[in-house]
């Protein structure tokens, strides 16, 4: 798309002073509760795995994930990006919101931050604990790993730009695992399908224009992410039909690999001391009454 055209005469003559502006941070990451990250890697060490589930390619599974248990997932058999879905267990509205996360965290996460609840719950969910492609930071393009800015790939935009319909994209894969975990109707299923975290998935934007642009991903065989459940979760992961994501996706196309998600408990004891972080405290009146 052409850059818009702008008429000179609707230049202001401070137009300069207006860009330079100083930037403000809206959320301090100062303000932000820290996570006791020492006593969650100390109670991982004793950890013993209780569940591990095989997400094949082009396709979603759901695990439960008890809280101050961790969930692994780890790239297997070669670089595929993952869509992960997290709900409080037993109560789908309380919900991801990569939204917020995007905001409090940045546009990628990694080691000690949080995944936080939608409105009016507001607590963390989850709190990265470690990953094994930290070392990627930004690159040249801008591009970082574990983006919150994606929504997920979806067979609506896929009929809207392609004209085709395609029923393996991970918004479909993601209401087929939430069908199979809780048994609810497709429709009332996908409904609570939400905006992800891309888990591998290499992002960023364009520096011209500001648009949303993904690579492939440095991911390879035995790279994992690690996350603390904070609350007992729920946890969907799709494997993106996209696989790494450096050419496309809502096709059969790419190269796929499988995903593995373990659970992994830690010993009695392990975490004396420490709870579940209540929801927020907000009386939720918004000034009426």
């Amino acid at each position: 798309m052409p850059a818009p055209r702008i008429d000179p005469d609707q230049v202001p003559a401070d137009a300069e002073a207006r860009r330079a502006a100083a930037p403000v941070l809206v959320y301090p990451p100062q303000t932000l509760p820290a996570p006791d990250l020492a006593l969650y890697v100390r109670a991982r060490g004793g950890a013993r795995r209780t569940a591990q589930v095989v997400v094949p390619p082009r396709d979603a599974r759901a695990v439960e994930v008890p809280a101050g248990s961790v969930l692994r997932i780890e790239c297997r058999e070669g670089s595929q990006v993952g869509d992960l879905n997290l709900f409080r267990a037993g109560d789908l509205s309380e919900r991801f919101f990569s939204g917020k996360t995007r905001a409090l965290h940045g546009t990628h996460v990694s080691v000690g931050d949080r995944l936080w609840s939608c409105l009016p719950y507001l607590r963390p969910m989850a709190t990265i604990l470690a990953d094994s492609l930290a070392w990627y930071g930004r690159d040249a393009d801008g591009g970082g790993v574990h983006d919150v800015i994606g929504t997920r790939c979806d067979p609506y935009t896929q009929r809207l730009l392609g004209g085709t319909d395609y029923h393996h994209c991970c918004h479909s894969n993601l209401t087929r695992a939430l069908v199979a975990a809780t048994g609810l109707p497709v429709a009332e299923a996908e409904a609570h399908v939400h905006d992800v975290l891309n888990v591998f998935m290499c992002t960023g934007f364009t520096a011209d224009e500001g648009r949303y642009f993904m690579k492939a991903s440095p991911a390879r065989a035995g790279d994992f992410v690690e996350l603390f459940a904070e609350i007992d979760l729920l946890a969907l992961l799709s494997t993106c039909p996209g696989g790494d994501c450096g050419s496309g996706h809502s096709s059969d196309e790419a190269v796929c690999h499988p995903l593995v998600m373990e659970v992994w408990e830690p010993e009695g004891g392990a975490l004396d001391g420490w709870a579940p972080p209540e929801p927020s405290g907000y009386d939720r009146g918004h000034g009426i009454g």
